[in-house]
């Protein structure tokens, strides 16, 4: 059986068994949990061990084979501008697509004074939380690590990636052999790490149905009512902004969407197991270079970027939330405040921070401005469980896409060396 169809076999097998244990309950379900979950959680570890070593080890080596300070700019210009432009498309897709979704939803008193008692006795905590969040200045100083080890050890990416980036530029201003000694001691690294990968992705199946199974049997008996609608209308609008993606590929990029879909799909399975976009790194690189053809120069610069600062589902999935607290509550959201938050995701979706359910945390400010009760905030992120999945697998979709459109725009190039010795 093709890899793709194991891991799609192991992701539906896991829903199935874990949505019977949900609905077998019982001390015995409880059990099956704990025994199953350990599974999930060494395989994931076993990606994310790899994660740091990988990103740092394939931007440098990236970065210099470009051959030259100025194709690093021009790389990293178009992949900044593919970025803003694919999340500039996720947030118009949101203000279209999403309002839509939630005509049909009618609350029942009963379950909205339920959701509402849910979201109330967890208000505090998320209060305290948004309050810890860093400030715009603090963030901002945060990106230059004043102890890379350390942003390396903490898996702070973003402050690691802004040094890496700043050594690999250095190392080209070295003559050409102390140059090529350090390139080649992380060329090997990198090597390495990907030999790893395959090993840990070679069990993907096993880890994959371990993992999917707690979070189903969970949340099976939740799959109902509103907060089952606002998962459906999640995955909804998830999986049409990812349909969307292929054409777009197909146009920008020349990739048929039939290979890109064949390319996507390892990762995607990844992403959509482990809730996490730098996890899916390995599958991504693996999937721009022998799926999709992109040459390692713009792969291993792009990806590692992409997957450490790139949120393409950020605008979706604050529209969402926003739609669903508002319907919830029984507050109408006006066009322009749909396109304000929108807009918002757009704009701040470079910046989130590193913590978790740091999305929905970024947006109680947001919330509160434009007449939303705050608390709501804690609803969503009680709810995210499985709405998290679909949109680390947009997330991971976004970064592949990116990838091919940078290298469509560079396939013709031949970047001159201007090392200086």
């Amino acid at each position: 059986m093709p890899r793709p169809n194991r891991l799609l076999v192991a992701l539906l097998a896991g829903l199935v068994v874990g949505i019977a244990i949900s609905l077998a309950g019982g001390s015995a379900a409880r059990v099956a949990i704990a025994i199953v979950e350990p599974v999930g959680a060494i395989w994931v570890n076993a990606i994310r061990m790899t994660v740091v070593p990988l990103v740092v080890s394939l931007l440098i080596t990236g970065v210099v084979s470009t051959a030259g300070a100025s194709a690093v700019g021009r790389v990293g210009v178009r992949a900044l501008v593919a970025f803003i432009a694919l999340v500039a498309l996720s947030a118009l897709f949101a203000v279209i697509v999403v309002p839509p979704l939630f005509a049909w939803l009618s609350v029942a008193p009963e379950s909205a004074a339920s959701l509402r008692a849910t979201a109330s006795s967890s208000a505090a905590a998320t209060a305290q939380a948004v309050e810890a969040l860093p400030g715009f200045a603090q963030w901002v100083t945060s990106l230059i690590p004043t102890n890379p080890v350390r942003a390396a050890a903490d898996g702070a990416m973003l402050p690691l990636v802004v040094f890496t980036l700043a050594f690999s530029l250095a190392l080209l201003r070295l003559g050409a052999e102390r140059r090529d000694a350090v390139v080649a001691f992380f060329d090997g690294v990198s090597q390495a790490m990907l030999v790893l990968v395959r090993w840990v992705i070679a069990v993907a199946p096993i880890g994959i149905f371990a993992l999917i199974i707690p979070p189903a049997a969970r949340l099976g008996v939740m799959i109902a009512g509103a907060v089952g609608y606002y998962i459906l209308a999640m995955a909804v609008a998830y999986a049409g902004f990812i349909a969307l993606l292929y054409p777009v590929v197909m146009a920008a990029a020349r990739v048929s969407i039939s290979t890109f879909a064949r390319a996507a799909f390892p990762a995607q399975t990844v992403a959509f197991s482990s809730s996490s976009s730098l996890a899916s790194l390995p599958a991504l690189i693996t999937a721009a270079e022998d799926g999709l053809g992109i040459q390692p120069a713009v792969s291993r610069f792009v990806l590692p970027l992409a997957v450490s600062t790139f949120k393409i589902a950020t605008p979706i999935t604050w529209t969402v939330g926003a739609m669903f607290i508002a319907t919830l509550y029984g507050i109408h959201l006006h066009a322009t405040q749909v396109i304000t938050i929108a807009l918002a995701g757009f704009a701040l979706g470079f910046s989130i921070p590193g913590v978790p359910n740091a999305a929905f945390l970024v947006i109680a400010p947001l919330f509160v401005n434009i007449g939303l009760p705050p608390e709501g905030v804690a609803l969503l992120i009680a709810a995210d469980a499985i709405p998290d999945l679909m949109g680390t697998m947009t997330n991971v979709t976004g970064d592949l896409a990116a990838a091919a459109i940078v290298s469509r725009t560079t396939k013709n190039e031949t970047p001159k060396d201007e090392t200086v010795g």
